[in-house]
């Protein structure tokens, strides 16, 4: 066997040997996970951080064990991890929580395995670091193993589905406040233009008159929706397996830690999180993903629609001048001098549509589970936190760039409207259907406004039809025979 370089270490499983940098956090697992798993797409820091959280959880349990089984039964001998030891793994994974040594994650985002590499790399860190803070070396593992000791009373298929709900749970709260604020901002559009006239349109028709308000109250009503689901997402993921071992039976882990360890999470995280009922369940079937990702594909669907409206209104197609304008946040072109892009709702809508994707593997993914375990959550937890954080920045960048900076341009709209034949259907209570259509076929071969084709035609007295066409007439749900 060839001896380790200077400034290398060999490590050794099951399978072999291998050589790695002397002063690398990670091991032989991370290792081996890299070279089958040659993909390069980053796995995410949240997650890293939910895991360093669970496993303090473990490890302050595992203290009250064995304290707890020293003092009612000082006379049986159980195997025990020494309080130095334990103490040092605690402070190391409270780091892995605050995101320390995440330079040393090498695990791909995408792998095999059912999470087990991405365990063992968050292991092998623990371990490391903490026998660095006990004056050893990395690799030392007489003294503390990633397996024996990082890992103890702990399966990665309890670990890395409850990591997960924890990250989840968290980026569901910046979500739901990410979706306040958008919402925020387009309520003060929606209250800043009540009464600002437009054309509303059918099938990108011309069809009746209607408001900017009406149509930013739209958009609010559809963030209140998506906010209250995205509120109610941690009901369906706060049910964790934490202690169930390797398929939720709890093989090989004292009873004592499987009632404890996830009220210590709770504890640590502040987060509703309560152990299931039916561990094997929770373990196996993994529809509360499912559950969850739906209602953040609904918020996209949202944020798209919102977005190309905008788009849509703010383009030059509406000349001599467009309905909106929106802030003009990069140059747009390398060779069409003045050009500038829509390019937040561009990115919006693009973000809206890698959600939908990914709907589509989770739920493609999570189908896959077979019997006992799910082996894809990997690939299903990031696209579930990508997802998350691309709607995060969506709600932020279009509140930001695009709804703070937005001007409605009433006047031209005003403008359009009364020179739109759609703005007749206002009329038909007092001339029915066939004089409004000559007056709105008048409107349109000659291009004159209703007040000149009325002029024209006689068929509405010139003050009513003043009286009629004001916002706060056009805007009212219906009419009474009083109005007539």
């Amino acid at each position: 066997m060839i001896k380790p370089n200077e400034g290398m270490r060999k490590e050794q499983d099951f399978l072999g040997e291998m050589e790695m940098p002397s002063e690398v956090l990670y091991g032989i697992h991370s290792c081996r996970a890299r070279e089958n798993f040659p993909d390069r797409t980053a796995f995410h820091r949240e997650w890293y951080e939910a895991i360093g959280i669970v496993k303090k959880a473990c490890y302050l349990t595992c203290r009250e064990y064995f304290r707890a089984a020293a003092l009612k039964y000082p006379e049986k001998s159980i195997r025990t991890i020494d309080d130095v030891l334990l103490n040092a793994l605690i402070l190391s994974a409270s780091e892995v929580a605050e995101g320390l040594y995440f330079h040393h994650w090498i695990v791909p985002a995408v792998s095999g395995g059912a999470g087990t590499s991405i365990n063992m790399n968050a292991n092998e860190i623990i371990a490391n670091a903490s026998l660095l803070k006990l004056g050893r070396k990395p690799g030392d593992y007489a003294v503390i193993d990633p397996l024996e000791h990082a890992n103890v009373y702990q399966s990665t298929n309890d670990v890395i589905p409850t990591s997960l709900k924890v990250c989840i749970i968290k980026l569901l709260v910046a979500l739901e406040a990410s979706i306040n604020e958008t919402r925020d901002a387009t309520e003060r559009l929606e209250s800043g233009s009540r009464n600002s006239l437009k054309i509303a349109f059918t099938q990108m028709q011309e069809a009746v008159p209607s408001s900017f308000g009406k149509l930013f109250s739209t958009y609010s009503e559809a963030l209140s929706r998506d906010w209250w689901r995205v509120s109610k997402c941690s009901e369906r993921l706060k049910l964790v397996n934490l202690g169930g071992g390797a398929v939720g039976t709890g093989l090989s882990v004292p009873r004592f830690f499987i009632m404890e360890v996830v009220s210590t999470l709770q504890k640590l995280t502040g987060l509703p999180v309560a152990r299931s009922e039916n561990m094997a369940d929770a373990t196996s079937n993994l529809d509360s993903f499912v559950e969850v990702h739906a209602i953040l594909k609904a918020h996209a669907v949202n944020l798209e629609k919102i977005a190309s409206d905008i788009r849509l209104m703010a383009s030059d197609i509406n000349k001599p001048m467009p309905l909106l304008s929106i802030p003009a946040r990069q140059t747009g072109s390398t060779i069409m001098p003045g050009k500038v892009n829509p390019v937040i709702p561009e990115f919006v809508i693009s973000a809206a549509h890698q959600v939908y994707a990914n709907d589509q593997l989770v739920s493609g993914l999570c189908s896959q589970g077979c019997l006992e375990l799910n082996a894809y959550i990997p690939l299903i937890g990031h696209s579930i936190i990508s997802s998350l954080k691309l709607l995060i920045s969506a709600n932020r960048s279009m509140r930001q760039n695009l709804l703070q900076g937005l001007v409605i341009n009433s006047e031209i709209s005003h403008e359009q409207l009364m020179h739109s034949p759609s703005i007749t259907t206002a009329l038909l209570p007092f001339i029915g259907y066939n004089k409004a259509s000559d007056l709105a076929r008048l409107m349109k071969a000659e291009h004159l406004s209703v007040f000149e084709a009325n002029d024209r035609l006689k068929l509405v007295d010139p003050g009513q039809l003043a009286e009629t066409l004001k916002a706060e007439n056009l805007l009212k749900m219906g009419y009474t025979i009083e109005s007539l």
